[in-house]
């Protein structure tokens, strides 16, 4: 049996030129604060320098679960949404891990985003910790 290639999912142009903004408003906060502090602080310089850019965006945005036509509240929040474009997840931990990714993961299906981008702060360089996440439907 010969398994086909997913498609290749391409994303909207003003969604890579949200993710640019997103990925230059990180590396400014993390070039001013470095890595060690707690996620809350960095998501609020990052708030900030999303603000300084006019980028619009949402804080702690509800994400909703809906299970078999209900409406399940269970307390998931994505950490910031671009424009109701663009999920942006941060983290201050060592190492990111699969269930990071896979929480990315959930969020852009449940929120019907095409990308997602995972930060985490506590890199020593932020490009080591910098994931770029699709949402790839399933054929």
């Amino acid at each position: 049996m010969i398994e086909t290639p997913p498609e290749k999912v391409v994303v909207p142009p003003e969604i890579e030129r949200l993710a640019s903004g997103a990925v230059d408003a990180a590396l400014e906060v993390h070039r001013q604060l470095g890595p060690g502090l707690l996620e809350s602080a960095y998501e609020a310089c990052f708030a900030y320098e999303l603000e300084t850019r006019g980028i619009r965006f949402q804080r702690q945005l509800p994400v909703p679960l809906n299970y078999k036509g209900r409406l399940v509240e269970v307390g998931f929040r994505a950490d910031v949404v671009i424009d109701g474009k663009l999920l942006i997840e941060l983290k201050a931990v060592d190492d990111l891990q699969p269930i990071h990714r896979a929480q990315v993961i959930t969020y852009l299906k449940l929120l019907n985003l095409p990308l997602g981008l995972l930060i985490n702060f506590n890199s020593t360089l932020l490009k080591n910790g910098l994931r770029r996440v699709l949402n790839i439907p399933k054929a």
